[in-house]
């Protein structure tokens, strides 16, 4: 679901002689519902005419670019980081015209302009300014100003920009982020506008008539009323909100019972249960029917023991909201998620998938050909660069939790433990990870090293690919609580299987690396490694020195060469003749 929203835009030249503002919303298509609306308006700065390139260049790449950012990226860090590309573009070809222009003698003009940006989203909403253009807020009878103009002063020969897009290398964006309530009216104005309008009467031209009629009328009253400039409004006006944030789905945990077991033939919401597939103790997970659409779901509950239990109703809770970002597109990959329309119990509903787990198959006796493991792990690895690029860090990649559907798609389950940088502290605290395929580094007694981070999930990939051609862990089983020691570099894959060829041999070793520096930095770089295979196969990783893999055992080896020394030293010195 996206927003219900009304807009009106108006935009006048007036008395000047080009226009240099430009505004603009974005309204999310049917499968880009989690990253909301997106208004943005900017006035250019006049210095050699380049005002419009810079106002228009920046408010349609924000708009065009705002869609293409990670669903799970807070929204201040989504715009700061396309703010400050364009930022960066303006300011690179201000230099070059001004190199360009200065051997002529020419004076040089800058394209430089104010920006004001609002991202409605889900149950909030979010505000990025730099310059003069202001931004309002009318709820209920109040009129707030929700942005402060980057000038030298208030009067007419004080009115330079201290800040402004392509100004300078280190632009400062003001950000403003706020509750989002049915009613509420945004005003973006340009300051042909406000410099015009008081706030009395912006806030009764703005609540007339439509949007439209409402934008329409405070440019002609601000033109009328003496305006100098170009006038420019913005008028966005929320009738519905977004479908539910994090927020929204640990309240819905909190406030919604866990529903009591279920067995074949139950209805929920309108979903038939026609099996129950697993049971851990901590969740339920069933097989339903949609009773309307006739589509088979997975449905995920706590188990009725946990039902009362605060930490896991927010665990559960991250994960479907988590689940629900990172496939919003469908990715190929990764399971994907369905909000229920009105649920009346807490639980998590996905696609169903037919087929089976890497673990159960290879404990069945499946044997995989090595084209067969390379395709799958082409996929599995797109995907989990997918994860990495929305910020999500899995910690828990293993067999089992990679699955081949009937569709012969391989994805990625299970976003139980995932970090998101939202997640709630019992996840945040949880040491995931099965032991025989977390990192070294992970045993640290060093928080730092010990931080779960992207290259713990594909170190975790490459044991599984490992696992995928041998059968066997590289670097053996590692019991729960036990430190993982590795004291050894593994075995290249082709000494347990000889039809490894050893380009992979190579891949696989990289990926498992005991030295983090040898490994693959990102998933890109491993999928690219397995796409060209044996085309541009990668360089043998180097053996680990004994003083790298078991320092301990070097400074036995010393400490027994240098006793062995004195003791040869005190003989000669007690019985040799001298």
């Amino acid at each position: 679901m996206s927003f219900d929203v009304e807009i009106g835009y108006a935009s006048e030249r007036g008395p000047r002689s080009a226009m240099e503002d430009f505004a603009g919303v974005n309204r999310p298509a049917a499968h880009e519902g989690a990253w909301g609306v997106i208004a943005a308006l900017a006035d250019g700065v006049s210095s050699g005419g380049l005002g419009r390139e810079a106002a228009q260049t920046t408010v349609m790449g924000l708009l065009r670019d705002w869609y293409a950012t990670p669903a799970t990226w807070d929204s201040t860090v989504a715009l700061d980081r396309l703010i400050a590309a364009q930022n960066a573009w303006l300011v690179g070809h201000n230099r070059r015209r001004q190199k360009q222009r200065a051997p002529a003698g020419e004076v040089g003009g800058a394209a430089m302009c104010t920006l004001t940006a609002l991202v409605l989203r889900a149950h909030g909403y979010t505000l990025a300014h730099v310059g003069d253009s202001r931004a309002y807020l009318l709820r209920g009878d109040d009129c707030l100003q929700l942005t402060q103009d980057h000038t030298l002063g208030v009067h007419d020969f004080q009115n330079g920009l201290t800040r402004a897009v392509g100004l300078d290398d280190g632009l400062r964006v003001d950000y403003l982020e706020g509750e989002l309530q049915v009613g509420d009216t945004f005003v973006l104005t340009s300051d042909g506008v406000h410099g015009v309008l008081s706030s009395e009467a912006l806030s009764k031209l703005a609540r007339q008539g439509s949007a439209q009629e409402a934008s329409q009328a405070l440019v002609a009253r601000a033109l009328t009323g003496g305006g100098r400039d170009n006038a420019t409004a913005l008028v966005v006006r929320v009738r519905g909100l977004d479908q539910a944030t994090l927020d929204d789905m640990s309240r819905r945990g909190r406030q919604l019972p866990v529903p009591a077991r279920l067995r074949e033939g139950d209805i929920l919401d309108g979903l038939a249960v026609e099996a129950s597939v697993f049971s851990n103790g901590v969740h339920r997970v069933y097989r339903v029917r949609d009773m309307q659409t006739g589509q088979l779901h997975a449905l995920k509950t706590l188990h009725e023991a946990r039902a009362g239990d605060p930490q896991e109703c927010a665990m559960l809770a991250h994960e479907a909201w988590l689940a629900a970002r990172v496939s919003e597109r469908r990715a190929p990959g990764l399971l994907h998620v369905t909000e229920p329309a009105a649920p009346t119990a807490f639980y998590m509903l996905s696609d169903w998938l037919s087929g089976d787990s890497l673990a159960h198959m290879l404990a069945s006796g499946r044997r995989f050909s090595v084209a067969e493991v390379v395709a799958g792990a082409t996929m599995l690895v797109r995907a989990l660069g997918h994860l990495h690029q929305h910020g999500v860090i899995h910690r828990d990649i293993k067999p089992d939790n990679l699955h081949l559907g009937d569709d012969g798609q391989w994805r990625i389950l299970d976003l139980g433990a995932a970090l998101s940088g939202k997640e709630p502290e019992a996840v945040r605290l949880l040491h995931a990870g099965t032991p025989s395929y977390m990192n070294p580094e992970l045993w640290s007694d060093d928080p730092q090293q010990a931080r779960a981070t992207s290259a713990g999930d594909l170190f975790a990939m490459g044991v599984s690919l490992y696992v995928w051609l041998t059968g066997r862990l590289p670097y053996g089983e590692i019991e729960p609580y036990q430190t993982g020691r590795y004291r050894r570099d593994p075995q290249a894959p082709s000494r347990w299987r000889p039809d490894v060829p050893i380009w992979l041999d190579h891949i696989v070793l990289k990926a498992v690396a005991r030295d983090p520096k040898q490994r693959f930095e990102t998933a890109e770089e491993m999928l690219l490694a397995l796409e060209r295979g044996a085309s541009r196969p990668l360089n043998a990783v180097p053996a680990s020195p004994l003083l790298v893999r078991d320092p301990a055992t070097v400074w036995r080896v010393a400490f027994a060469c240098s006793l062995l020394f004195n003791v040869l030293l005190l003989y000669w010195a007690l019985f040799l003749p001298h």
